[in-house]
């Protein structure tokens, strides 16, 4: 079991789409910061993680997440007391498109760079769909990369499904700059009856339907 790293030279994550918690613990448990007797407590009477995230540095959490637009700015904040400080830690954070539809995110677009908050990047997960359907139907946010560039941020599009094209990106010089990831993914992606069908927002997962998903995935 690895101790999580609760040096003060960490850099910080911040899930700010609090409700996709579950992909934190797994990665998480993935790194050996969660054990398998936390992660089987998950969304349980009196159990161990809850289904949107409260603040547990010692686990990996390090803001409570759900109310969505929050996580965003906690982490500008952070960035800007590191920079105040001199430190040279970083800060990445987690959105999804429908949750920058939150005015928040855009009061926050327009603080990171008027303060130069090139120690922080967010990463947009760009599925086209949330609770009710789709933002561009919604309140279209498009075009979303330029949207951004326009508000002082580098801005980057990237295939969300392809590691090796987020980590460039991850590394790719911001020139000074907040920098903002656009990575288009679809949700469900690899699992026939679930790609790109909004039912699967709130859709119960059987027995069965996790064994016909787990048939596709392998």
């Amino acid at each position: 079991m690895l101790r999580w790293p609760s040096w003060e030279q960490r850099d910080i994550f911040i899930l700010s789409k609090g409700h996709a918690a579950m992909a934190l613990y797994s990665t998480l448990a993935v790194r050996g910061i969660l054990d398998r007797e936390t992660i089987a407590g998950y969304y349980q009477d009196n159990g161990t993680l809850p289904a949107h995230l409260d603040r547990c540095p010692e686990k990996g959490i390090e803001v409570s997440a759900g109310s969505l637009g929050h996580g965003f700015n906690m982490g500008l904040g952070t960035a800007f007391g590191f920079k105040k400080q001199g430190s040279p830690r970083r800060v990445y954070a987690l959105i999804g498109d429908g949750e920058s539809q939150e005015g928040s995110i855009w009061e926050g677009a327009l603080f990171a760079p008027a303060l130069g908050l090139d120690n922080f990047c967010a990463i947009m997960d760009h599925n086209n769909l949330q609770g009710y359907g789709r933002p561009t139907e919604l309140c279209s946010f498009e075009p979303v990369a330029e949207k951004w560039t326009a508000f002082g941020w580098h801005a980057v599009t990237v295939d969300g499904h392809d590691p090796d094209a987020l980590r460039e990106a991850l590394q790719e010089d911001s020139h000074g700059k907040p920098k903002m990831i656009v990575a288009k993914t679809t949700k469900g992606k690899g699992v026939s009856f679930m790609e790109d069908q909004l039912i699967w927002h709130y859709y119960l997962v059987t027995d069965e339907h996790r064994r016909l998903a787990l048939e596709e995935l392998a």
